[in-house]
């Protein structure tokens, strides 16, 4: 394996650190409900509104940003009036190649979406590696980002990502598929879990509903499991993998690997997972159809829009032990948003990006996407959903498994192993060595 790259052995936090030092997402970084009145506030005239002329931004983004993002700009549009921002949202798998070649271009929007910590094309460290970030670090909201959160949005001591907050992975499910199965509360063990599975499957129902056709989707199954199979017994396993003491393939990996297979071995997906993509998982949950899918809390706003009414979604931990007690949670900095450092209008994408870090902003932007705001007052709130995770954010939380791979080489080929797993064109011991092949790049 390679040397580690300065900017990642600076940057290392241990998955115990990382929540030790947050104090737990639910309480940690308390911002003063003052906060609003210290951040730099842009002005309708000067630099933030394009001098005595108006000003046209642009913003590329994914679909799971429009929700909070529409809401913002047109708020700030009431700041800083002579100051438009054209919009514009593509899928994931989409932004990843074609606004990276953008970038790579020098043609690039002046805002655009960004990933938290590494690990992807368009992450904030292969970004802000390749100068093409703009630094954030004089917005006064970059003071508040809590010391566990600092490598998702910082590289050498500089911010070069906004983000309002965290969200978790666990099992979007419909509460109706659950009572007609005869299901009376969430499972709290893997077995219970199966059992659960079991019951939606005999009442007629797909048990989990799996879109594995939109990459990205694919990747959602093995983070929910991965935190008890390999953080859990080890929370140092980034640290020995980044030191080459440590593969995915000779891990709790491979445990995830083969409780994923099982479900599908046991007729709990629909059929052709491969062939159904994410909107489709959405609506099979959404009325009914089936039971639950593995997600990510920020989609869970596209979730209740396609159901009869909001509450009859919810969410809970997908326990990947068979002892409650060893059932820890994925919980990661959601996709933000930076400006491009070779913009022509920087100043005015910078103030934007400070107006967004205001805390009533960050609150609103939280809330939209059921995410846990960054920082907190009197005013934040927690989605009822996600509340059921608070208890493992403590200590029984770990961030998402690609904010600390070292390349943007390792989660495509994590994406392509699954749907080979899942067609039965390799096996996981192959799967694995791929991953580690690529992990050494």
């Amino acid at each position: 394996m390679p040397p580690v790259p300065d900017r990642l052995r600076d940057a290392k936090v241990s998955r115990a650190q990382f929540f030790r030092l947050m104090g737990g997402i639910a309480v940690a970084a308390m911002a003063p409900a003052s906060l609003a009145a210290c951040s730099t506030r842009p002005e309708t005239t000067g630099a933030a509104a394009g001098g005595s002329g108006a000003t046209q931004l642009s913003f590329v983004g994914v679909a799971d940003q429009k929700t909070p993002m529409d809401a913002l700009v047109a708020a700030y549009k009431k700041v800083a009036p002579q100051v438009s921002i054209g919009a514009s949202y593509a899928p994931t798998d989409q932004v990843q190649t074609s606004l990276r070649t953008q970038l790579g271009a020098g043609n690039a929007p002046d805002l655009h979406v960004v990933y938290p910590g590494n690990g992807s094309a368009m992450s904030m460290s292969q970004i802000a590696s390749a100068g093409l970030l703009a630094d954030l670090s004089a917005q006064a909201w970059t003071k508040t980002i809590p010391t566990g959160f600092k490598p998702a949005f910082q590289q050498d001591g500089k911010t070069y990502i906004f983000s309002a907050g965290s969200s978790v992975i666990g099992a979007i499910y419909n509460k109706k598929v659950f009572q007609e199965a005869g299901v009376e509360a969430p499972p709290t063990t893997w077995t219970e879990f199966l059992d659960v599975c079991e019951k939606i499957k005999k009442a007629g129902k797909t048990p989990i509903a799996l879109g594995a056709q939109t990459p990205w989707v694919t990747q959602l199954i093995t983070y929910a499991l991965v935190p008890s199979t390999v953080y859990a017994k080890d929370p140092t396993f980034d640290d020995k993998q980044l030191a080459g003491q440590a593969t995915f393939a000779g891990s709790g990996w491979v445990q995830a690997m083969e409780m994923y297979l099982e479900l599908q071995k046991r007729g709990f997906f629909n059929d052709n997972p491969n062939g159904t993509t994410f909107e489709q998982q959405t609506s099979m949950v959404a009325t009914g159809k089936a039971g639950m899918a593995i997600q990510v809390s920020a989609v869970l706003p596209d979730f209740r829009k396609a159901a009869s009414g909001p509450d009859d979604l919810s969410m809970f931990p997908v326990p990947g032990a068979d002892d409650a007690a060893q059932v820890w949670i994925p919980a990661g900095v959601v996709v933000g948003l930076g400006a491009g450092a070779k913009s022509k209008h920087l100043d005015q994408a910078t103030a934007f990006i400070d107006f967004l870090g205001r805390q009533e902003n960050i609150n609103a932007y939280a809330k939209a996407i059921s995410a846990i705001p960054l920082t907190q007052d009197a005013n934040s709130t927690i989605d009822p959903a996600v509340e059921s995770f608070l208890p493992f954010t403590k200590d029984r939380a770990v961030p998402f498994m690609d904010q600390r791979w070292p390349n943007a080489e390792v989660q495509p080929t994590h994406f392509a192993v699954v749907q080979d797993l899942l067609a039965g064109r390799t096996s996981i011991g192959d799967a694995l060595k791929k991953m580690d092949e690529a992990y050494k790049k």
